[in-house]
């Protein structure tokens, strides 16, 4: 079985966008760069530098499915049907849309973090899950469901916005030491999140 990875780009002050939603710099580092890297669409590559496309291709091809939350994939619109990484997409919702023109998209719309993280691990076998920044990152870290973070930090502070684990309500998670991995206006801090206990507390 494969790791679930909370993953997003994060200003300084742990913003993975402003209150309206917009990301300002954070994915400047995807094109600022001369080594072309892809995610799942083959149309659509990013240009970054050397050590993030080590990165990158060291993580991304690992990656099965990804997990996400309604918002996203309303602002996104699902990435017309092709998921940014991984084969399938498993989107969080009460609600699943109605007349999306992607019906045939390796989309599934799942009630509940803890049902679209099992269905998700269980599509992508030995290999990783995704799991976007945001208020699922943190609900999934109180559910004790992630296994590491990948915390790509840009030196930008916003003051206000989204937090990386939206509004964790705790208990507090240990991590172990990050590999570090130093792009062009992005470090790259992937972190595994420690099973030791903690304070008493688990």
């Amino acid at each position: 079985m494969g790791n679930v990875i909370a993953s997003a780009a994060v200003s300084l002050d742990g913003f993975v966008a402003d209150t309206t939603d917009a990301v300002g710099p954070l994915f400047d580092w995807y094109n600022n760069g001369t080594v072309e890297v892809y995610g799942t669409d083959q149309g659509r590559p990013f240009h970054v530098s050397q050590a993030s496309a080590d990165y990158l291709n060291s993580t991304w091809p690992n990656i099965g499915a990804c997990v996400i939350g309604r918002h996203l994939f309303d602002i996104t619109n699902g990435w017309h049907g092709v998921p940014a990484v991984g084969d399938h997409v498993f989107v969080v919702t009460h609600e699943p849309p109605t007349g999306w023109p992607f019906p045939d998209a390796p989309f599934t719309f799942v009630d509940g973090i803890e049902e679209a993280i099992a269905q998700a691990k269980a599509f992508a076998g030995d290999r990783d899950v995704s799991l976007t920044g945001g208020n699922l990152a943190g609900q999934a870290l109180a559910a004790d469901l992630v296994d590491e973070i990948a915390y790509n930090l840009i030196p930008v502070v916003f003051g206000t916005g989204i937090p990386f684990f939206g509004t964790y309500p705790g208990p507090q998670r240990l991590l172990d030491n990050p590999t570090i991995v130093q792009g062009d206006r992005v470090t790259h801090l992937h972190y595994r999140v420690s099973r030791e206990e903690q304070d008493g507390r688990r």
